[in-house]
């Protein structure tokens, strides 16, 4: 079961999040703020962003990417999966229940 860790910049996180809940994409996502320094046109840049962590399913993660691509206002963003060892029971079927 995948958790999706993706970085937006704060004005468009809420609109990711709540489509891809909406749209059953993602169970839930949790919105962290950070500030990210990276290195973009050879300059060193650093701005405020959320980090965003998508529960998703197997099935699911396909799909889901390709409307964060979607979504996204930057040309080349952060979308890393991170799959689960371990997940309580109970969670994981909420996960299966709620992703089409």
């Amino acid at each position: 079961m995948p958790t999706v860790y993706v970085t937006a910049p704060d004005d468009a996180a809420e609109e990711i999040a709540a489509t891809l809940v909406e749209e059953r994409l993602a169970a839930c996502v949790n919105a962290v703020d950070c500030h990210s320094t990276y290195r973009w046109d050879g300059r060193v840049e650093t701005d405020a962003e959320t980090i965003l962590l998508i529960k998703t399913t197997d099935a699911g993660y396909d799909r889901l990417k390709a409307r964060i691509e979607e979504l996204h206002p930057y040309d080349v963003p952060c979308i890393e999966r991170f799959d689960a060892i371990d997940t309580l029971d109970r969670f994981g079927s909420w996960i299966n229940d709620s992703v089409d």
